[in-house]
């Protein structure tokens, strides 16, 4: 027979057996939407963390007091023991300013404050810092007003949600807010970012010089000392090199040796690699409990083709006494088997698309304006899909397809139902 005649024989009985067919095709169609839904919004999930992360920049690298030896090496650490935190100073500012590779210094102020803004009064999230360096560390853009100065007096420049969320009125360029007891003056709001890692963005936070965010947050920090330290390097693939060398600097600087190190360096480019690692992980983990459900379209197939062959055994013998060969009774249970997965596998990838469609949809309302988490549907993921749906398909009618092609065909055609 030819391989056109040996595809209508299969067409014609999978169209005979609606019902059926359509109930095998089912299981197929979970399994592959299942499949592509997850793969697509994995990958979706890594580009919006990639594009989150991004703006913290490979060039950059924070120096923080405090040192965990339990933490295993992370941020070039290690050991068994904690030691106390103790505030970095102007002096660990200039041995930094020294490293070779190092571009930018920006000593920084982190706490927290009241800020009222007429009767309304909200805890904040404070970042004092260097308006020298700044504007050439920060990341994210601004949606109105400009960034702070050297010389600025008294200006901030604060979050999107803080602007347009936090109080029932929105705030405008220059309107003054009052902030542990001073008041001062919003010279730049920044566009949504959804963070505010490495020293700009953060949505809810309020930056001014460092010298006034030591005068109202609520912790005590002295004069001349920081609570954490950002360094961008001049250039990002010798990041790793730049961290160890600031370590190095730093130990002798204040006195400390590995056993009493006080504090901690980490590269972001380091965070973005381990925060990626656990999305790819959980995208992996997730297909491939989908694709569990594709093992039961398997079974579902091999069963609906061991049916096919109790039901066709006298055409079977039939077709063998007018010539058929055993390879050419082999071939029509597979292409039936074949198409089951083959249409399985083009509904599954429709229903995986809109499902995923659907649910980034939901995810974009739930994370906000300026959430990113479109799912990403390459034609790679569906020419894959449909291969391993039409492959899943063939190798569940193998068995039942060995079992047509070895029937001698007397037995076939005495066989009664």
């Amino acid at each position: 027979m030819k391989a056109f005649d040996i595809f209508r024989l299969s067409l014609s009985h999978v169209k005979k057996s609606k019902m059926r067919s359509w109930l095998t095709i089912i299981g197929i169609v979970i399994g592959v939407a299942a499949v592509v839904a997850i793969i697509s919004i994995g990958q979706g999930m890594q580009e919006s963390v990639q594009s989150r992360l991004g703006s913290l920049g490979a060039d950059l690298i924070t120096v923080t007091p405090g040192f965990s030896r339990a933490s295993g090496g992370g941020g070039f650490g290690g050991g068994s023991a904690g030691s106390a935190s103790i505030n970095l100073t102007d002096k660990d500012l200039n041995v930094i300013k020294q490293v070779p590779g190092v571009l930018y210094v920006n000593g920084m102020v982190s706490g927290r404050s009241d800020m009222i803004l007429g009767t309304e009064k909200t805890s904040v999230s404070i970042s004092g810092i260097d308006p020298v360096v700044w504007r050439s560390m920060v990341t994210t853009q601004l949606e109105s007003g400009r960034y702070l100065q050297s010389g600025d007096s008294n200006a901030v420049v604060i979050g999107y949600s803080l602007a347009h969320e936090t109080f029932l009125q929105p705030i405008t360029l220059n309107r003054p807010i009052t902030i542990g007891n001073k008041t001062f003056k919003v010279v730049g709001i920044f566009v949504q970012s959804g963070g505010g890692f490495g020293g700009g963005g953060g949505d809810n936070a309020v930056f001014m010089p460092a010298d006034y965010a030591r005068d109202v947050i609520t912790s005590n920090v002295p004069r001349n000392t920081f609570t954490s330290i950002m360094v961008k390097v001049a250039n990002p693939e010798l990041a790793n090199q730049v961290a160890s060398d600031i370590v190095t600097k730093l130990m002798p600087a204040r006195h400390v040796n590995p056993r009493t190190r006080d504090f901690t360096v980490t590269e972001f480019a380091v965070i973005q690699q381990q925060i990626t690692g656990v999305v790819q992980t959980i995208s992996l983990f997730l297909a491939a409990i989908a694709a569990v459900s594709l093992l039961v379209g398997a079974v579902g197939i091999a069963n609906t083709m061991f049916m096919s062959v109790m039901e066709r055994t006298r055409q079977i013998g039939l077709l063998k006494a007018l010539g058929a060969t055993d390879n050419e009774v082999m071939k029509l249970f597979l292409m039936e088997s074949g198409l089951f997965g083959f249409v399985g596998g083009v509904l599954g990838i429709i229903f995986g698309i809109l499902v995923s469609v659907l649910i980034s949809a939901v995810g974009l309302r739930a994370i906000g304006p300026g959430g990113e988490m479109n799912a990403v549907v390459t034609p790679q993921l569906l020419i894959f899909a449909l291969v391993f749906s039409v492959f899943v398909g063939i190798i569940s009618g193998v068995v039942p397809a060995r079992t047509a092609a070895k029937m001698n065909p007397v037995d076939a055609l005495r066989f009664e139902q």
